[in-house]
């Protein structure tokens, strides 16, 4: 994942990771972010989403998850799959742009069985402050990922 922001925001903490001040700047603002991702005519599909930093299934690695419904992001993904994810409050901004995983019903990955994906949406869901009662409404979890 790479990252460009305007600085690191004093509430982020200086010296963090851009995962870190990513995530701690997208807390300041209910965990609210602009994803954009391509559509097939190379214009730009945006949509604002909520975000968090989750243990990757297979490598429990942290990376940067949300979670989306069958629609334009889920169909850019699986065909050109890169998002930029852009998080902003106040005066302070953070974008990080990367390859995507999916996984969800209809996007099976490797090594995320049907209960590793249950806890992936709750984790998701949880890092991104809030909850869900039924995860079972056909989503899928996207992680931007490191190249």
């Amino acid at each position: 994942m790479s990252t460009t922001d305007t600085g690191a925001p004093a509430a982020a903490g200086a010296g963090t990771s851009p995962l870190d001040r990513l995530e701690a700047l997208a807390a300041l603002e209910h965990h609210f972010a602009v994803a954009v991702t391509t559509n097939a005519d190379a214009t730009p599909q945006v949509a604002v989403v909520n975000i968090g930093v989750v243990s990757d299934p297979a490598t429990s690695e942290p990376r940067l998850g949300f979670v989306a419904r069958q629609g334009a992001k889920l169909a850019n993904l699986r065909q050109r799959p890169r998002a930029t994810i852009v998080v902003r409050a106040g005066w302070e901004w953070i974008a990080a742009s990367g390859p995507v995983t999916l996984a969800g019903p209809d996007d099976p990955a490797p090594g995320v069985d049907q209960d590793a994906l249950v806890a992936l949406l709750r984790d998701i869901f949880h890092a991104a402050g809030g909850h869900h009662p039924n995860l079972d409404w056909g989503a899928s979890a996207v992680q931007v990922s490191s190249p």
